[in-house]
């Protein structure tokens, strides 16, 4: 079944969530909350490969380089006040509760073109969905580009997927061992990417696949559990993207969110997650139950 993609639909945030949960995706149009989120990353990478274009430094740049220059840009992004303080007014702007909604650091993306760097630290995701690297089934993902977007450079959605299972190797995957070992190590993946990660097992069909095109500055809203792959970059230019996610705890207490179809993973990405309002994280139980088991496969396998 198709998945309806809404285009500058005004939906207050509850029903708006509960068509992300039905697998819906959004679209929106540049504002001046998101274009001023991407003019500032703009900034910073400009800043970071000056001389040079960032989204052509990859032709005058050694890949380890390139590499290196990235290693410093991305943490500086992620944690700069900034950035953050651009979060907030975005949802703020798109009818987010601030006391209600919580989000994580945002992350600058770049997609290199023709296989200049696709490991670590600009890795190119393979056919993927959120929850099998421990998001809750409430996650939502917002995706922003920074640079000129076509169908051959941005994200491409599988929608036969919302609603089959994928054989995938979740099972194996446990957050904390993650932070502990892999987040930290992505600048030195070059050529090839060692860190165990989430993969499909099993032949995909990707007939029927979508890959909005968004221009610069607009918001491509999706949940954490829909199967989505890095489109193959062949532009001639890195594609730079921001993104973030949020969840809203109402939803996070509840278990509500999308149908959990086949992660097996371990622990929970929520201890990341700040309140809009204020920056106080989630309740430190409420955190505890989704790393315990909360509303994962398993859990619902034996329900069923």
């Amino acid at each position: 079944m198709p998945l309806a993609v809404h285009h500058e639909t005004a939906l207050p945030d509850d029903e708006r969530r509960t068509r992300l949960y039905a697998g819906d995706l959004f679209v929106y149009a540049p504002r001046a909350t998101t274009a001023a989120l991407c003019d500032f990353a703009r900034a910073l990478a400009r800043e970071a490969f000056a001389p040079h274009d960032p989204e052509l430094a990859q032709h005058a740049l050694p890949v380890e380089r390139f590499a290196a220059i990235l290693a410093e840009l991305k943490p500086r992004f992620i944690h700069h006040p900034e950035a953050k303080r651009l979060i907030r007014a975005a949802l703020d702007d798109f009818g987010c509760d601030p006391d209600l909604t919580y989000f994580d650091v945002p992350r600058l993306r770049t997609a290199t073109s023709d296989g200049y760097l696709t490991t670590g630290i600009a890795y190119a995701f393979h056919p993927h969905r959120d929850t099998w690297y421990s998001a809750a089934q409430c996650q939502l993902n917002w995706w922003l580009p920074v640079s000129a977007l076509s169908a051959g450079n941005g994200i491409a959605f599988h929608p036969r997927y919302w609603h089959e299972p994928v054989q995938n190797g979740s099972e194996a995957y446990d957050y904390a061992e993650w932070n502990r070992t892999s987040r930290f190590i992505a600048a030195s993946q070059i050529g090839r990417d060692t860190r165990p990660q989430p993969k499909p097992e099993q032949p995909l069909d990707v007939r029927g696949e979508i890959r909005p095109v968004l221009p610069v500055g607009g918001t491509l809203l999706f949940s954490g559990a829909q199967l989505h792959a890095s489109a193959e970059n062949r532009s001639g230019r890195t594609r730079f993207s921001v993104d973030f996610r949020t969840v809203h705890r109402p939803d996070v207490e509840a278990g509500r969110g999308a149908p959990n179809l086949d992660s097996a993973c371990t622990g929970t990405a929520l201890g990341d997650f700040l309140r809009a309002s204020d920056g106080a994280p989630l309740p430190g139980g409420l955190i505890e139950a989704h790393a315990s088991g909360f509303g994962r496969y398993a859990e619902a396998r034996g329900a069923s």
